[in-house]
């Protein structure tokens, strides 16, 4: 395995130094284009896979993308997100291992009546459907429960 600690041994205005970076810029798609294909992989998950429900009531439109980010030296993938009337939110992102490849995970962030969120990954429109069921009387608000502690009393 290369020593990759060892000191450069061109300069940073050489030509190699040139071209080792254009080659990362375009290995690396752009914050743009990382916000156009989150928002593009959120609506195509929300068609394929809730039908009767989302892909009735979210349009493509209504996701937006935000790039990767580093957070605590984790790298973070592009996500999308899309507003249900400023209550209830959508978050999509894709979950990539090693092991299983890509996997989308789609999460319902439901606010408490404590004022705190929680977020419900869903699995399907069953899942959806009962979820919202139980948040239909307090109008899209989780009960607050002080004995769950973290306001997953949905």
């Amino acid at each position: 395995m290369p020593d990759t600690a060892t000191a450069r041994p061109y300069g940073p205005d050489s030509p190699l130094a040139f071209l080792l970076e254009v080659a990362a810029d375009a290995c690396s798609p752009s914050d743009s284009e990382q916000r156009e294909d989150a928002e593009t992989v959120a609506a195509h998950h929300t068609y394929a896979v809730y039908p009767l429900t989302l892909a009735q009531a979210v349009e493509a439109a209504d996701w937006q993308g935000h790039p990767a980010t580093e957070s605590g030296g984790r790298r973070v993938e592009p996500s999308a997100v899309a507003s249900l009337d400023g209550v209830l939110w959508l978050h999509h992102t894709l979950r990539i291992t090693e092991d299983d490849g890509t996997t989308d995970v789609l999460t319902l962030v439901v606010p408490c009546t404590c004022g705190r969120y929680t977020n419900i990954t869903l699995d399907g429109e069953e899942r959806l459907l009962e979820l919202l069921a139980e948040l239909a009387p307090t109008h899209g608000r989780s009960v607050h429960d002080d004995t769950a502690g973290d306001c997953r009393s949905v």
